[in-house]
């Protein structure tokens, strides 16, 4: 089975290897050179040329430049994993058997973007590996494989983007089988459960301290590494934090944003409800206890 491959992210890099490994017939990879909207990305080439894979690097992956290349290398699957471009026809309607896609969500539930930034940041208690039929749609394609991931409340973007991966590779190994032995299955999804998540912007990063000590713990463990990071202002400026701790907090009579200790290089700060610690962060002079972060 010729295998074209599309990515352009860590977790592309890891699982092209995982499909070495495995002896897949990979015939080319198709990724990009530099990514302004993926904050885990990585460039492909360096596993190609050591494994004397072809590769090529695109802009645009629907540009009939690229829809030639991948006809010349005759594939009969292409897998696409882990890339922010939508894929058309005639691309999709060119591998006999069609285009595999990932995402790690639920499916039919939690389609669109930053799946698993957005799990974490609503508190979610668990998410799936999806890998995927494309079609024209948005993740609305027939089911080739889901397996569920749970989500713990000390895990974080990277812990969890470790467990969807380690999933994810195994599903890779079972599947890999399937399709080159013609013995897979594809499950409809049903539509009327669907629902989509929108892309994120920056302020949506930005920590609002009128939020739960809850609700705050939660959007900084979903945009930690390998992601941007959530941010607060002080003092005019954008201050990262990369980790927090929920704290209990009796304190009723004082605004959310106050500063109430310091210890440590640890900033004790007032919630809507309860208090938040900040761990991790990239204060280089820290606040001073009574004064205010936006």
């Amino acid at each position: 089975m010729r295998i074209i491959y599309i990515g352009t992210v860590e977790f592309s890099k890891i699982a092209l290897e995982r499909l070495i490994e495995l002896k897949a017939n990979i015939v080319g990879v198709l990724t990009q050179e530099s990514s302004k909207f993926n904050a885990d990305f990585a460039d492909l080439t360096d596993v190609c040329k050591k494994n004397n894979i072809p590769y090529k690097y695109v802009k645009d992956i629907n540009e009939n430049e690229n829809l030639e290349w991948i006809k010349d290398k005759s594939p009969d699957i292409v897998f696409c994993f882990g890339f922010s471009q939508i894929i058309k026809n005639p691309l999709l309607s060119l591998p006999p058997k069609g285009i595999i896609g990932c995402h790690p969500a639920e499916l039919p539930r939690n389609r669109g973007r930053h799946p698993l930034i957005w799990a974490l940041a609503l508190g979610l208690d668990r998410t799936a590996s999806t890998f995927l039929f494309m079609d024209e749609g948005a993740d609305s394609g027939d089911i080739l494989s889901q397996e569920e991931v749970s989500i713990e409340y000390s895990d974080d973007a990277g812990t969890l983007y470790r467990k969807v991966t380690n999933v994810a590779l195994r599903q890779i190994e079972k599947f890999l089988i399937q399709l080159q032995e013609g013995t897979y299955s594809r499950i409809p999804q049903d539509h009327t459960k669907a629902n989509y998540w929108r892309k994120r912007n920056k302020e949506d990063g930005k920590i609002d301290f009128k939020m739960t000590g809850r609700a705050i713990y939660n959007l900084v463990r979903a945009l930690t590494k390998p992601y941007v990071g959530a941010h607060v202002t002080y003092q005019g400026n954008e201050i990262k934090i990369w980790r927090a701790v929920e704290q209990k907090s009796d304190v009723r009579n004082i605004e959310p944003g106050k500063v109430l200790e310091i210890s440590n290089n640890f900033i004790l700060v007032k919630c809507c409800e309860g208090a938040i610690l900040l761990v991790e962060h990239e204060f280089v002079s820290l606040p001073k206890v009574g004064e205010y972060l936006l």
